[in-house]
């Protein structure tokens, strides 16, 4: 497994790689993909998250995948819970030592 260092949120890559360039607006895209502009503008400012629905339009309109999409968010909520440690708080035994 690699070691991830501070992955860019999805909705950063969509401003920085396609919209700014593009000189386009959060309520134009919106309306290209079909979302509400407060879903766009909360995807674009880092405040929500890419589900499969939100994956498939966003690969059909930068002509990428859906998979593209949907493996940034993984790599992006890892590190988040990574930094707020949150995995040290689960006590969870460990399923190949229950089977031992």
């Amino acid at each position: 497994m690699t070691n991830m260092f501070n992955p860019a949120h999805p909705g950063e890559v969509l401003k920085e790689a396609y919209l700014d360039p593009l000189h386009m607006s959060v309520t134009e895209f919106a309306r290209r993909i079909d979302i509400s502009r407060k879903t766009a503008s909360e995807f674009v400012n880092k405040r929500g998250g890419v589900s499969v629905e939100m994956a498939h339009r966003l690969a059909k309109a930068t002509n990428t995948t859906a998979e593209f999409w949907l493996t940034m968010q993984v790599q992006y909520s890892l590190w988040e819970a990574k930094k707020a440690k949150m995995a040290e708080h689960i006590h969870v035994q460990r399923l190949d030592m229950a089977l031992a």
